[in-house]
């Protein structure tokens, strides 16, 4: 949902790639870094593959890659950047990390919370946003998107220290 708010920005349709992923490309601001948002087309915990052959096909480092996940050990409406680091149990992260090899690349931990009671976390991942979240929702997929823009632009200190500002 990120890149999709990210590619409306940058005026960009996704297409489908050989890397078995729809990719969109664009500037944010004319003479701008230039942006690949990619959805892979596998499960998120089958992504490792599109995300490896979209660094290749593009000749880009890890370092480069900002990889937006949801993240349960975070409130809901919560963004959090960080580079570097294990998978944490996620598993999209682990697959990502085997296939390209490191763990240094930059990623947008967006906040879902936990699941209610003894709902399996699988399961509440798959689920819609309850209503209360959905009226947030959109906020929060306009933060990680600006906190995107400004990794691009400024770096990764410069988008941390807007994102964790209190």
């Amino acid at each position: 949902m990120v890149v999709d708010v990210l590619a409306d920005r940058i005026r960009s349709k996704f297409r489908g790639h050989k890397t078995n992923s729809a990719v969109a490309e664009g500037r944010s601001v004319p003479g701008g870094p230039k942006l690949v948002l990619a959805k892979p087309n596998t499960f998120m915990n089958v992504s490792g593959g599109p995300v490896a052959a979209l660094l290749r096909f593009y000749s880009l480092q890890p370092p480069h890659l900002i990889v937006v996940h949801d993240d349960l050990d975070l409130p809901f409406d919560t963004l959090k950047i960080k580079v570097g680091g294990g998978h944490g149990g996620h598993n999209g992260l682990r697959d990502i990390i085997a296939a390209t090899g490191t763990n240094e690349f930059v990623r947008i931990r967006a906040g879902i919370g936990r699941p209610p009671g003894r709902q399996p976390a699988a399961d509440f991942v798959l689920h819609d946003f309850a209503p209360a979240e959905r009226a947030n929702l959109p906020i929060l997929l306009t933060d990680a998107a600006d906190a995107i823009e400004l990794i691009a632009a400024e770096g990764v200190a410069a988008a941390q220290q807007k994102v964790h500002a209190p």
